[in-house]
């Protein structure tokens, strides 16, 4: 079975999660686990600008998903940091190109699954991520979040990131923060829990 891990991020917060998602996913036997990036739509000098230029070298080595990926894979754990509530236009304009998908109905029961970053604790993780399933669903893909039998989406010793809609982290807003151990391990069990849901569909 193919799951794809499809991110974006700017300062490598989101891609350290999608890194811990991917690794949760490859714990399951028999699952091939795809890990890319959407494609940058602002300038190498508007990077620069933003201080970005060096956090996106971490990661310039993972392949620009496509559209086809999507198709190819039998689920998608996406990863997106957080914009007023939702999504990046970086990951809007990727969606937005999927309408020959749609047309096919090439996404139809496949499992789809969100997770997140936010500058501050109540800066929209679930705004992002509910709004994120809303294209999810008008593609016909059936939504795996993270379930309360998780202890780290719980916590109330620390501050932390992840709900029932999918893991998250803050990023505080000068970014310094980067995901807490506790984060990560929502992120990996995320990822290996759509593998397992996954599994059982193609099986």
């Amino acid at each position: 079975m193919k799951i794809n891990v499809i991110f974006h991020s700017i300062y490598g917060h989101i891609y350290r999660m999608a890194e811990a998602v991917a690794e949760g996913a490859a714990e399951v036997k028999g699952s091939d686990v795809k890990l890319m990036q959407v494609e940058e739509m602002l300038s190498e000098e508007v990077l620069d600008k933003m201080g970005a230029t060096e956090t996106k070298r971490m990661f310039s080595h993972i392949p620009v998903a496509t559209v086809d990926d999507l198709a190819k894979g039998d689920a998608t754990i996406f990863g997106v940091p957080t914009r007023y509530g939702m999504m990046t236009a970086q990951m809007r304009a990727f969606l937005d190109a999927t309408g020959s998908l749609w047309q096919k109905g090439a996404l139809v029961g496949k499992v789809g699954s969100v997770f997140t970053s936010t500058a501050t604790q109540h800066g929209g993780q679930e705004a992002t991520i509910l709004s994120f399933h809303t294209t999810l669903l008008h593609h016909g893909m059936i939504i795996a979040g993270v379930p309360y039998s998780v202890p780290g989406i719980s916590v109330m010793d620390e501050v932390s990131g992840g709900g029932p809609y999918g893991a998250s982290t803050i990023a505080a807003p000068d970014g310094s923060r980067y995901p807490s151990e506790n984060e990560l391990s929502v992120a990996k069990f995320q990822g290996r829990h759509v593998a397992e849901i996954t599994k059982k569909m193609v099986e």
